[in-house]
């Protein structure tokens, strides 16, 4: 016969710490009345514990709460609003509410998971580690990771095939005739902007195209740090390239904004490709090429996975492709 789970008390985080149960409150609730290193260690006990707080006690004792959850480490950029929208509408299409819980600092994002306030979780945060996900599986949450690939009994993922993605960019360029070609990053440990540059750079690779440090410039997916980055390689006597391709839209418009600045054209001097077709791409001038991802059908599906999951089904990976929408911000060499 199993040995029946024993559900880990706040008492047990203060025995443990050797502090009272308030102190272990406040510094759970983050009032700010104790030292950092005291703070520090009770947290590191609850975490080591795997205490899971009663945030709620009705929400405990209830089924369900008909309410989804979606955790995110940002809400920079049309990308984060526009794929938000679509999460809402189809947990109204669905009958659950939806709580949007902004954070990165994982130990707040997990007491709110664990302590029952959801019925699933939709996760797009940096923030949650291997670590956190284990944790949330020994607990039997209900999870789609929409920055990720995994896949349990309780854990989906819709990501975008961003290899794909980024192969398809570098084929694109290639086609065109162009042979000094420059990346421009998305944010660090982001799934897709990795997957992406892989892709990307795989494909030029195998064509002769090696791209070096000074090739890949930093962007963050974010309009003004991508807008620097070509300003100061400029700056510093870098050479235009052929072609650039900018991680995201947002990039993309900043690329050409500073390519602009420093006295050259697009497409006439360098072309210019983005990814997610945001509706900025088709408002600017010149409107830029892009690849379509679809964001807007990921949300969607996120939330159609996540019912699929409260509902007992098991976990899978589901992949979706972009393709590339010409404009023009991209000419033949």
């Amino acid at each position: 016969m199993a040995e029946k789970k024993t559900r880990v008390t706040i008492k047990d985080v203060a025995k443990k710490a050797g502090v009272s149960i308030s102190t272990v409150s406040n510094a759970l609730n983050n009032v700010d009345v104790l030292t950092p290193e005291t703070k520090e260690k009770i947290l590191s006990v609850a975490e080591e514990l795997n205490y899971i707080p009663n945030l709620n006690g009705r929400n405990l004792k209830a089924q369900a709460t008909k309410v989804l959850g979606l955790y995110l480490g940002s809400i920079r950029g049309p990308y984060y609003g526009e794929l938000t929208d679509s999460i809402f509408r189809a947990c109204q299409n669905s009958d659950y509410d939806l709580e949007i819980f902004l954070s990165n600092d994982y130990r707040k994002i997990m007491s709110n998971i664990l302590g029952k306030r959801v019925d699933g979780a939709i996760i797009l945060n940096g923030a949650i580690k291997k670590k956190q996900e284990e944790t949330l599986v020994r607990n039997d949450i209900p999870v789609v990771y929409i920055d990720r690939k995994e896949k349990n009994q309780h854990v989906s993922s819709v990501v975008f095939d961003s290899r794909k993605g980024g192969e398809s960019v570098a084929k694109y360029l290639l086609e065109l005739g162009h042979k000094r070609i420059m990346f421009v990053s998305g944010e660090k440990d982001n799934y897709d902007a990795i997957e992406r540059q892989k892709g990307f750079t795989e494909v030029l690779k195998r064509a002769g195209i090696k791209l070096t440090s000074e090739d890949i410039l930093e962007g963050n997916f974010e309009r003004n740090a991508s807008y620097n980055s070509i300003c100061e390689y400029l700056e510093k006597g870098g050479k235009a390239p052929d072609a650039i391709f900018a991680a995201n839209d947002l990039s993309a418009i900043g690329v050409i904004e500073a390519l602009k600045d420093n006295g050259i054209k697009v497409p006439e001097d360098v072309s210019v490709i983005g990814c997610d077709d945001i509706e900025t791409t088709r408002l600017v001038s010149p409107t830029i090429t892009t690849i379509r991802t679809t964001f807007e059908k990921q949300g969607a599906l996120a939330v159609d996975e996540l019912i699929r999951l409260i509902q007992g089904e098991k976990g899978r990976i589901t992949e979706l492709s972009g393709r590339i929408i010409p404009r023009e911000s991209t000419m033949i060499k």
